[in-house]
């Protein structure tokens, strides 16, 4: 069965883990706390800090403990839809604001035309919001590269170690397992995609990286669909 789709995950994969890491997440912790002050009544925001009160199982906590809650998230990584919504907002502002330029793999900018020239439907699967996704793929060093994409998911789907969230897309995007391949640089959300049924290939970015029982490539440059 051919590939009809390449769903492709974001940091270790299509961006270096060493932007998300050391540019987006410090700056998402350094600017939370203004952030949240000055739109936390704009209803997003809002909503986002009532979700944090329910997952922290603080109702009442304030303004100050919600800032310090979401800043030991980030330091935890943790893969939380609030954290997730508002880190991307504050990455908007980042962007808009030049103090940075998302970082893509030049192997991904240069696949991208001959994937799509195939027929194939490229999506993006990450931890980060939709909108941080858009974000980063719209502002990279080669320009806007947005309108490559037919779609986008998150943790809203689910997560992206569970079969669920890999049985979700493909009922979204309405092909067979088979037909999408799912390439990720982390084994447990290869395994996953797998259970679903999906074709899998591992990007070694890494040698030290845990590596998954599927085809593996260090290079998007290496891919084949026929």
């Amino acid at each position: 069965m051919s590939i009809r789709a390449i769903i492709v995950d974001t940091a270790g994969t299509t961006t270096d883990l060493n932007f998300i890491q050391d540019v987006l997440f410090p700056y998402s912790r350094k600017a939370m706390a203004d952030f949240l002050e000055q739109n936390q009544h704009n209803v997003v925001v809002d909503y986002c800090i009532s979700d944090v009160k329910d997952i922290a199982l603080e109702p009442d906590a304030s303004l100050e403990r919600v800032i310090e809650i979401l800043q030991q998230w980030i330091d935890e990584d943790r893969k939380l839809t609030p954290l997730k919504t508002l880190q991307g907002l504050i990455w908007k502002q980042g962007y808009n604001r030049v103090e940075f330029t998302g970082h893509i793999y030049p192997d991904f900018i240069e696949s991208i035309e001959r994937i799509k020239e195939k027929g194939i439907r490229i999506y993006s699967f990450s931890s980060g919001s939709v909108e941080a996704q858009k974000l980063l793929f719209s502002h990279t060093e080669a320009g806007d590269l947005t309108g490559s994409f037919n779609g986008h998911f998150d943790t809203r789907t689910g997560n992206k170690l569970d079969k669920q969230a890999y049985c979700n897309i493909c009922n979204t995007i309405s092909l067979k397992p088979k037909q999408i391949l799912f390439v990720s640089d982390v084994a447990e959300e290869l395994v996953a995609a797998e259970a679903a049924g999906m074709t899998t290939c591992q990007m070694l970015r890494f040698a030290d990286q845990r590596q998954a029982k599927c085809k593996k490539v260090t290079s998007f440059s290496e891919l084949t669909f026929d």
